[in-house]
């Protein structure tokens, strides 16, 4: 499945986006022209590069790439020589598309990160874990024209889903289990890919690490603020990519894209946090400002909300679609988030101070609770709402309302409709659907009973009684939550042309 390719534009000379004004995707040999050769480096030099350029995980953390470089060398040390490399190009965020910007157009780079990486810490496995087919594509080429490595890259696709970009379920769904987070407090740097010390990082990070390793300390701190350094790649309104110095105005970098401030701005995706306009009016492009204003720069995603639309009806969409992207693991997931997106709809639609205390219940229940930072994410992005848009949440709540439509202004998935599926009238279902347990997955969580009572029946070991059900026309919308929900991804929806 493709997606939205981003409209691509730089402020300056661009540096991870170079080369793209003359052709839309860089071959090995233009790469190279472009770039010049990779040098070689020990893990040391690679930690005092990283370290020297303050370069920071860009997929969300922002943890110092040179503490984990240290730490994977700390863990062979211990362990034995065996490393492993792993780029996070899963990208599961909808107002976020820097990384798939990367690995479309420019995935040689991507590659030349990793591969730097890989040669400083005697890695022997290098994975890319993406989940777009187009993406796919895209690396495969990349990695086909350079011929035999060692180590060899692997390009895994994984599902479509917001969880998968978390750490350890990107970990285990490379390595052939299914991409849900552990729950466990085990750094990668540790034990990551098959139990090896793994350095972890997403797209952008290994993109900007080639660039450094080429320019050099100086070289890269030509570019930005003293105190960040280089360039950063901002998503707009879930359409433009734009790579900009650090310490630019954050109003000029939204004019880039056509965009402005509107009546407050998302900074860091859908588990970031709202910026009211006037706060995001005076910030700048660094994480420093951000996080004076309140806010997170997270993974450069920047999504203002219009003026014509409906705070209050926008952030319930979202909240109810994160709700079904959650894994389902743990008890704030599967119970807390979808009370909570519940709770705002009924905020919405006038439900008084009942309404708005239960929202603020459904986020005592779920901050600091869950087994991943989906929770703890999907709560700041409810909260901040609240707090920016309190009088709109309050006229909602009172049952006077905005009197805005809900435009859809927050990007989800194609497909998704305020966090559902499109209605049938939009997609018909096809006839004589079945659901399909496959049981090399299924661990007896049992969730699917819950959600398909008197379809799905357990049997007395908590698994499914049959591999194989049929779904009723008016139960096919609760299947295919079934199947988004289930936590060891066993469930698929089969129809007759597909068997």
């Amino acid at each position: 499945m493709t997606g939205r390719v981003p409209v691509l534009s730089a402020v300056g000379p661009p540096r991870l986006l170079a080369g793209l004004d003359r052709t839309p995707w860089l071959d090995l040999a233009a790469h190279l022209a472009l770039h010049g050769p990779l040098p070689h480096l020990s893990g040391g030099e690679l930690a005092d590069l990283a370290e020297g350029v303050d370069l920071r995980g860009r997929g969300g953390a922002g943890f110092p790439f040179a503490r984990k470089v240290r730490a994977v060398l700390d863990s062979r040390a211990r362990t034995g020589p065996a490393t492993a490399v792993v780029v996070n190009g899963s990208e599961g965020e909808p107002g976020c598309l820097k990384d798939t910007a990367l690995l479309l157009h420019v995935p040689h780079l991507v590659l030349d990160g990793a591969l730097l990486a890989a040669g400083a810490l005697g890695a022997e496995r290098v994975a890319v874990g993406v989940a777009r087919e187009d993406v796919e594509l895209s690396v495969r080429r990349a990695v086909a024209e350079r011929g035999t490595v060692e180590p060899a890259v692997h390009v895994v696709r994984l599902p479509e889903r917001f969880v998968t970009g978390e750490g350890s379920a990107l970990i285990r769904g490379v390595g052939g289990g299914p991409a849900l987070p552990s729950g466990r407090r085990v750094r990668s740097s540790e034990s990551g890919l098959g139990g090896l010390p793994t350095l972890l990082s997403n797209t952008e990070t290994f993109a900007q690490l080639a660039v450094a390793a080429r320019l050099g300390v100086a070289g890269f701190r030509e570019l930005g603020l003293p105190e960040e350094p280089g360039t950063v790649l901002l998503t707009v309104a879930g359409t433009h990519v734009v790579e900009t110095p650090t310490g630019l105005p954050l109003p000029y970098a939204l004019r880039v894209c056509g965009a402005d401030v509107g009546q407050g701005l998302l900074a860091g995706g859908y588990h970031g946090a709202w910026l009211p306009a006037a706060a995001a009016a005076a910030a700048t492009v660094s994480r420093g400002s951000l996080t004076a204003a309140g806010a997170v720069f997270g993974a450069g995603a920047l999504l203002p909300l219009p003026e014509a639309t409906c705070p209050v009806g926008e952030t319930a969409r979202v909240a109810r679609w994160l709700a079904a992207e959650s894994a389902g693991q743990c008890g704030p997931c599967f119970k807390g988030l979808p009370a909570l997106a519940e709770s705002l709809y009924a905020v919405a639609r006038g439900g008084g101070v009942q309404a708005t205390a239960a929202v603020q219940a459904a986020l005592r229940a779920v901050e600091r609770r869950g087994a991943c930072g989906h929770p703890d994410g999907t709560a700041r992005f409810v909260a901040t709402s609240l707090a920016v848009f309190a009088d709109d949440h309050a006229a909602h709540a009172r049952g006077a309302g905005c009197g805005r439509p809900v435009l859809g202004a927050l990007p989800l998935p194609e497909g998704v409709r305020g966090g559902e599926p499109r209605p049938a009238a939009a997609r018909p279902p096809a006839p004589d659907e079945r659901l399909v347990v496959d049981w090399t997955l299924c661990r007896g969580h049992g969730l699917c009973a819950d959600l398909l009572p008197g379809i799905l029946r357990l049997g007395p070991d908590g698994y499914p009684e049959r591999a194989a059900i049929a779904v009723p026309a008016r139960m096919r919308q609760r299947a295919r939550r079934a199947v988004r929900r289930c936590p060891a991804l066993a469930l698929r929806v089969e129809t007759a042309a597909g068997r």
